[in-house]
Parts: C-alpha cells; structure tokens; sequence
C-alpha cells in the first residue's frame, strides 16, 4: 500500500529533523473508521488520521521519554493540529532498539 500525502510530510518532516535510523510510520487510521474524527486531510474514510511512529535516533541520547516525544509533537504541530487525530510515539535511541 502506498503513502498517503500526510504521512509523506509527516516522514520527510521527522527525517529532518532527527535524521533517524529507522523510521517506521503506519496509518492506523482503518482501525478507526466511523469515528466522528475519521477523514484526515481528505475527509474520506480511512483518511490519515490515526498513526503508530517508531523512530530511533541518536538525538534521543541523554532525552527522556516525555520530552522525545514533544519533540516530535513540535516538529509534526502542523499536522497535529489539523489531519492527524492521534499519534502514538514510540521513540528510542540506536542503544534501546538494540543496535
């Protein structure tokens, strides 16, 4: 299944901002179909709007988890604050993902 145009932004946005080893970002959003929040950007079911984000990298080191994670909220506000409904983050060095 190809990418759709947020989760395209969302991943060049994040590539940029922490130059990850891995990168993992999977729409979610089917699990949620008849959601009044369903639709995304394009306001068609299954629409971009629920995301699962693994990212590993180094900028992580010495960060705890709390502030990873506002640290992708801050990069991704734009998206946050409009398509996407909800993200769930799961942000790790190179060291806690094990390589």
């Amino acid at each position: 299944m190809s990418e759709g145009p947020i989760a395209s932004i969302m991943r060049e946005k994040l590539t940029s901002a922490f130059q990850p080893t891995r990168l993992e970002l999977e729409d979610d959003s089917w699990r949620h179909a008849g959601h009044h929040h369903e639709g995304g950007m394009d306001a068609k079911p299954g629409g971009e709007s629920h995301f699962n984000l693994t990212i590993v990298s180094e900028s992580f080191s010495g960060v705890g988890r709390v502030q990873r994670q506002r640290s992708v909220n801050v990069v991704l506000a734009e998206e946050l604050a409009g398509p996407v409904h909800a993200l769930s983050i799961k942000a790790q060095t190179p060291d806690e993902a094990g390589g």
